[in-house]
């Protein structure tokens, strides 16, 4: 069984590379037809460039530290009470029928739409970057748990509250594990959002981070540069899906037979 299933890994990371090397090869194909001049659209070999570069002076390194320390302490956040608010969304109804109804309203809101707030509320900080970064979060990872909480059998309570289990104790060791892949779900997402808002927020001012690279960049006209910095960011937020999310979320689907 598991020759079968380290078989399959390498069949994936197979047609993977394979992938992804055809890619790299139509891009090269498309910089050498000159549709655009190489300063707007330059090659794979010029965006490896800039990326040696940003690694060997250090920057990228350094914004790559800056914008995770950021991102950990906004998730965090998000974190603790989405789950708070999910369960009591879930188990409450009076507060899902009020509360509810406004955290799908303000999940619908890009969190871009949260930084004139910020700027305002904080000034050009970190806090107002963390701000938008819990705002991005916060509600995805509510409505996962919310979801996985209204979709626990109700036996399983039943069968809690007949052995004696109520208060916190009936959430932690029965709701909260059976609501668990659900629970993920909202979390990875979560995580996504976050993300996609740290980077929007590092946009608006100078600080050694991903985003002010993507910006420096801009400003240098250096397409090369904003390239490789994408990459980096592509890079880092699939790299925490796959090596934190997907084994954690895999391991609780067998766990749950799914």
């Amino acid at each position: 069984m598991k020759r079968i299933v380290a078989n399959r890994k390498l069949r994936v990371i197979a047609v993977r590379l394979v992938f992804f090397l055809f890619l790299i090869l139509l891009w090269q194909i498309i910089v050498s037809l000159k549709i655009w001049p190489e300063y707007l659209f330059p090659g794979p070999l010029a965006v490896l460039k800039a990326l040696k570069s940003g690694f060997a002076d250090g920057s990228f390194l350094k914004a790559s530290g800056k914008s995770l320390k950021t991102i950990a302490l906004g998730y965090s956040i998000s974190l603790f009470f989405g789950l708070v608010l999910g369960v009591l969304m879930g188990r409450i109804k009076a507060i899902d029928d009020t509360l509810g109804c406004l955290v799908l309203g303000i999940q619908a809101l890009p969190s871009v739409c949260w930084l004139p707030l910020a700027l305002i509320w904080f000034g050009l900080n970190d806090n107002a970057i963390i701000f938008v970064v819990v705002m991005g979060a916060l509600f995805s990872i509510t409505i996962g748990v919310e979801t996985g909480v209204k979709n626990t059998p109700p036996q399983f309570v039943r069968a809690a509250k007949t052995l004696g289990a109520k208060g916190i104790s009936l959430y932690t060791r029965v709701v909260v594990p059976a609501a668990m892949p659900s629970i993920l779900s909202g979390l990875k997402q979560g995580w996504s959002f976050a993300w996609r808002s740290l980077m929007a927020g590092e946009l608006l001012f100078y600080s050694l981070s991903l985003g002010n690279l993507l910006q420096t960049g801009r400003d240098l006209n250096d397409v090369a540069q904003v390239m490789a910095v994408m990459l980096l960011i592509m890079s880092i937020g699939a790299a925490v899906d796959l090596l934190v999310f997907t084994p954690i979320l895999a391991k609780t689907r067998r766990k749950w037979g799914l």
